[in-house]
């Protein structure tokens, strides 16, 4: 999510092309440059001020403990507010190293619970020097972890162009911006765990990937995950057991992907230390490229619930 680079969707396609299991087939490379990736401000009609689009709950799932594993933290969004004991807000829209299109911001058009979930809303409005607004909440200061069984279950949002994802960043992450506005940060040696990405051009594939110095952007290491039915048409969970050993990706309770130390080679693993959570629906960019004609707006990326076991010592 952070710094893809422009050439990523040029790799991507040759990719696409050698590989079943790491690549899909049919996803088109799209146009890299921050131009490209922009949006036309004519279709579709703006949305109103204010949306509420609610949907039923699904049917609860208990919580259950891995085997030696117990729960240490979770976020059932059962209070009527963001919780600011579990999450901050990003606010912004210059872009985040990806081309993205949205302003990010703490409005509830845009962040809110509603129906005991979670709502990160996309809208195609003017706002600042963005025509997309959506939200993005993290737990940076106020819960951290390293290690551990890591869940979530969301429902995405259906449309080209839009790239919900559940991931963390390394604790000690930082980022500036210079005099001239540049930005800068100490990403991709910081790590990042995304414990799941979807672009919804590509409506039956997930994404789980981890980035470090010398493997981030187009070089991050993961696997592309095919379903034979669209994500987007129901709740699934995503998780990531990750330990001293490596970290293992599961998609509604199937592993699907093993990342180790090996793997990593004599590049530097650096998942050693405390990570935050991130949840954030993004629109357009360099990885999910434009948005669709028909991608419908208000767009919604609902989130049940966030968990978290640790292994009891």
């Amino acid at each position: 999510m952070i710094g893809r680079r422009n050439f990523l969707l040029l790799i991507i396609s040759v990719v696409f092309l050698t590989s079943c299991q790491t690549a899909p087939e049919t996803l088109d490379a799209v146009a890299a440059s921050s131009s490209e990736a922009a949006i036309s401000t004519s279709t579709p009609p703006p949305t109103s001020v204010p949306t509420s689009t609610p949907i039923q709950q699904p049917a609860e799932i208990a919580i259950n403990e891995p085997d030696g594993y117990q729960l240490v933290w979770q976020d059932e969004f059962g209070i009527d507010t963001i919780d600011p004991e579990n999450w901050q807000f990003e606010i912004g829209g210059w872009g985040f190293g990806n081309g993205e299109a949205q302003f990010y911001n703490q409005r509830s058009e845009n962040v809110r619970v509603e129906n005991g979930l979670l709502v990160i809303e996309a809208r195609f409005e003017k706002y600042e020097s963005s025509y997309y607004t959506s939200g993005k909440i993290y737990s940076k200061d106020l819960q951290e972890f390293q290690y551990g069984y890591i869940e979530a279950r969301t429902k995405v949002p259906s449309g080209a162009g839009l790239w919900p994802a559940f991931w963390m960043l390394g604790s000690d992450y930082e980022a500036q911006f210079d005099e001239d506005g540049v930005y800068s940060s100490n990403w991709p040696d910081v790590g990042e765990i995304d414990i799941m990405e979807y672009i919804g051009r590509e409506p039956d594939l997930i994404f789980g990937t981890a980035h470090g110095p010398g493997y981030s952007g187009a070089l991050g290491l993961g696997r592309w995950n095919r379903q034979d039915f669209p994500i987007a048409d129901d709740f699934h969970t995503y998780a990531i057991e990750w330990n001293y050993e490596g970290i293992t990706w599961f998609f509604d309770d199937e592993p699907y992907y093993t990342l180790t130390r090996e793997t990593v080679g004599d590049r530097e693993w650096v998942f050693d230390k405390p990570f935050y959570l991130i949840l954030n629906l993004a629109v357009g960019g360099n990885f999910p490229g434009p948005v669709g004609l028909d991608t419908v707006f208000p767009a919604n990326y609902y989130v049940d619930y966030v968990r978290v076991y640790q292994e009891i010592q």
